[in-house]
């Protein structure tokens, strides 16, 4: 109690320093607003646009809707390699994306090298010649470590290409 009655008594004394004549502060601010002048830099002109006229005034607007439509059409046209995959029957394996699935083995039956494939924690033996993956991706080399595919994407101007992927073996660290 004593403690909270002397912390009091200093603020209030404290407090009464500040209670007096502000005149020699009043005229210190007087003196420093004539004195300081401030300097303000003038802004650059701004220099007049001139639009340019579109110099292809006889060509296609290329924000036309017809122009969208055209390109969007030639992008959806398949060439020969991707119509012939088109037309044949899809395999188990095609409905899965390519990064769902892992190579985790492979075995010799019939004297042929078969790889086997883990998706969705089941085991799937494939061959060369077999599809999967969503890209068409066609089987086209087995190894004991590695599975070779050749898939059919569209590149960013819309042509689809073959580009080949391969799947390693996954071994289990320890």
């Amino acid at each position: 109690m004593r403690l909270q009655y002397l912390m009091v008594m200093m603020v209030a004394a404290g407090l009464s320093g500040c209670d007096g004549d502000h005149e020699e502060l009043q005229q210190w601010m007087a003196q420093q607003h004539k004195e300081i002048k401030p300097h303000v830099a003038q802004i650059a002109a701004s220099s007049k646009f001139v639009p340019q006229p579109y110099a292809s005034l006889k060509d296609t607007d290329p924000f036309s809707a017809r122009k969208m439509d055209a390109g969007a059409a030639i992008a959806r046209q398949p060439n020969a390699v991707l119509a012939s995959e088109m037309r044949r029957r899809k395999e188990p394996l095609e409905d899965f994306p390519l990064d769902s699935m892992s190579l985790v083995g492979s075995v010799v039956r019939s004297g042929r090298q078969h790889a086997l494939v883990k998706v969705d924690n089941l085991l799937h033996y494939v061959k060369v010649g077999e599809y999967m993956g969503q890209n068409y991706g066609k089987i086209m080399n087995l190894t004991e470590k590695e599975l070779t595919l050749r898939e059919i994407v569209q590149d960013a101007s819309g042509e689809w290409i073959e580009r080949t992927s391969t799947l390693q073996l996954q071994e289990k660290a320890q």
